[in-house]
């Protein structure tokens, strides 16, 4: 099978070509770009990182399905993550075109351009991590922020709700799917058949879940829910943002839910075994596909993990088979404790 990151263009439907565009220094790799023929121009689904190379590469990959930036009509942006983003911000400056954002990444936008760290910062000592706080604030660039502020506009428009999107020669439908963000959009083209799922439903790996500077309530229960809304449309075609196109969209969510099912039983299990915060239900769970141990990762990846355990977490809470506290300002997590009448 050809690696889904080797830079050209590739057409997936009539009139759709996936561009996949560079990643450095990300274990992502690349990031795949949609762009979509609509009459003399084109319109994008995601942009890129601004980032020189990802920059010329676009440039290079629409050059040779005749277009030129200038003929990008719109970007069509399933969420507000920098690998997404960030480019369609870069190409408006200079070219003027419009962005399109779904209107669920209001709140994250406007705390991404001040203090977005340290909010985070502030849910990893929540989480019981306080160690890894400190070592994320001690290897925080300042200068790294500035530049994440600069990288950082308001789009034109913010699509609310299920929207239909007219293009020359097509209808798209703009379908919200929170979890990974509570703004991710995934677009639907139901006459060829096609779903360009972002970063929702992905072909090897489980999106991070609430990672943003403004994190939902339940994320984990948002995501489950929109998995189970992609589900209920016909079954499609999977364009996803990272990784080669897939032949079902709904096999794909069958085997995510399936996923966070065992996942849910899994930290029921570390926390009847005694683990208290989402530190220590991360510390003893494994990671990734490989099964890695939480203390074989890297400090930004242990960030996620303890992130997307402490969604585990609280979801079992809200379903009632755990309790939580918060003591000294840390949350604390015990099996639930039911009376006898409620046992019978």
């Amino acid at each position: 099978m050809a690696d889904w990151t080797e830079p050209g263009v590739f057409e997936v439907a009539p009139g759709v070509h996936r561009i996949p565009l560079p990643l450095p220094n990300d274990g992502l790799r690349a990031v795949n770009v949609y762009a979509i023929a609509d009459g003399d121009g084109v319109v994008l689904i995601d942009s890129g990182w601004a980032l020189d190379e990802a920059r010329d590469a676009l440039e290079s990959a629409l050059g040779s399905i005749g277009y030129e930036f200038t003929d990008v009509r719109r970007f069509l942006v399933t969420h507000m993550h920098r690998d997404h983003y960030t480019m369609a911000v870069s190409l408006r400056r200079m070219f003027g075109t419009k962005v399109a954002l779904g209107a669920g990444e209001q709140p994250s936008m406007e705390w991404v351009m001040r203090d977005r760290l340290d909010r985070m910062f502030a849910d990893v000592r929540r989480w019981g991590a306080l160690h890894l706080a400190e070592q994320l604030q001690a290897a925080h660039d300042p200068s790294s922020e500035e530049t994440a502020r600069r990288d950082y506009e308001d789009p034109d428009e913010w699509i609310i709700g299920r929207a239909s999107i007219d293009l020359d020669h097509r209808e798209l439908l703009a379908l919200p799917t929170p979890g990974h963000t509570q703004g991710h959009l995934v677009f639907l083209d139901s006459a060829e058949g096609v779903m360009f799922t972002g970063d929702h439903v992905l072909p090897h790996i489980t999106p991070s879940i609430g990672f943003e500077p403004v994190r939902a309530e339940l994320p984990l229960g948002d995501y489950l829910d929109s998995l189970r809304l992609v589900r209920t449309y016909p079954d499609m075609r999977m364009l996803p943002a990272h990784g080669e196109i897939a032949p079902s969209v709904h096999s794909r969510v069958d085997e995510l839910l399936a996923h966070h099912d065992d996942r849910l039983a899994a930290t029921t299990a570390a926390v009847r075994a005694g683990t208290g915060t989402a530190f220590e239900t991360a510390r003893a769970l494994p990671w990734t596909r490989r099964h890695r141990k939480f203390d074989e990762l890297n400090l930004f990846n242990a960030m996620l993990a303890v992130g997307e355990t402490s969604a585990h977490l609280d979801l079992l809470v809200a379903r009632g088979e755990l309790e939580s506290s918060t003591v000294d300002g840390v949350k604390q997590y015990a099996l639930a404790v039911f009376d006898s009448a409620e046992r019978d």
